[in-house]
């Protein structure tokens, strides 16, 4: 594994901000860092970016413990936005990439490269101040990225930008993976987990609850809900049916009817077809599994049924 949280506890005070909590991230993935708000993930972060030290337990980076000049090879992008709004655009870029080991001559570069990209080269001489919080998250994820870390640690990337913009970074996260990085990515939008994120860990009252694959976990956790797209009567279908089908909801969609089925767990889809081949004309069908929206509320709200950790 790339990067590993083994056993990780951390407390403020009287609070367990961590309890034994493990990560295994591969390299050369993304992997989301889910949780609802005071779950324990930036805390997590914190100690990945060794902003603080875990009470016990390790963090273990490219197959060896985590150490000071590490800092070098990992890019941090925080929910909260760190750009000092005084300074000129260009000079607190040069500046931040200096502070990650790059020489000026090579930040300029760099920069050069990423503001034509981002086509923001009109706001090198502007304040932070001046700019649009969009913007500033712009400049905040060049300075992120400038050195070419290993591993990028991005926190809610997409807060605060248009469809737009969230697209293109998005295209850029890819692009980051594709030319090696590994990437730990934390967000509350679910949709962006399905579209970038290969594994996920999703943390609840500071444990780890929900671990592995994406597509592995959406398949466990589905309910043999069937999406049938067809034309013709409706009636012959719910005649036809035998008892291992059950219609959960018909509705007319474009010129054609939609129906959910629910199958029992002993039957087939291609029973199911052989059901209805001769009564309707089957335009799609589709096995429904769940979004991990509905996966994140069901398996935290499990966990909130369980009694709290002291």
């Amino acid at each position: 594994m790339f990067l590993e949280a083994k056993q990780v506890v951390k407390k403020y005070a009287n609070h367990l901000a961590l309890n034994e909590v493990n990560l295994q991230v591969p390299e050369n993935t993304i992997y989301g860092l889910l949780g609802p708000n005071g779950a324990g993930k930036t805390t997590l972060i914190r100690v990945i970016n060794q902003i603080t030290g875990p009470d016990s337990g390790e963090i273990i980076f490219n197959g060896r413990p985590l150490k000071s000049e590490d800092v070098h090879r990992i890019g941090y992008l925080p929910e909260e936005r760190g750009l000092y709004k005084k300074m000129k655009v260009g000079e607190q870029a040069v500046y931040l990439a200096r502070m990650k080991g790059l020489s000026r001559h090579d930040a300029l570069k760099k920069l050069k490269f990423w503001f034509e990209k981002f086509e923001i080269q009109p706001w090198w001489d502007k304040k932070v101040e001046e700019l649009s919080k969009g913007m500033q998250q712009k400049i905040q994820f060049v300075v992120t990225v400038l050195h070419e870390p290993k591993l990028l640690i991005f926190d809610e990337p997409f807060s605060g930008f248009d469809p737009i913009n969230a697209n293109l970074l998005k295209q850029e996260i890819l692009k980051l993976k594709e030319n090696g990085a590994t990437i730990l990515f934390s967000t509350h939008n679910m949709g962006s987990v399905e579209e970038l994120c290969d594994h996920i860990t999703l943390i609840n009252k500071s444990q780890t609850i929900l671990a592995g694959q994406i597509d592995e976990i959406r398949q466990s956790y589905k309910d043999n809900l069937i999406k049938l797209e067809f034309t013709g009567d409706s009636n012959s279908i719910k005649s036809n049916l035998t008892d291992n089908f059950n219609i959960e909801d018909i509705r007319n969609t474009n010129g054609h009817q939609t129906a959910f089925i629910k199958m029992r767990n002993d039957a087939t889809i291609n029973q199911l077809i052989g059901n209805i081949i001769n009564d309707v004309q089957i335009i799609g069908l589709q096995e429904v599994l769940p979004t991990m929206n509905d996966i994140f509320i069901k398996v935290v709200e499990q966990s909130n049924l369980t009694k709290p950790v002291k």
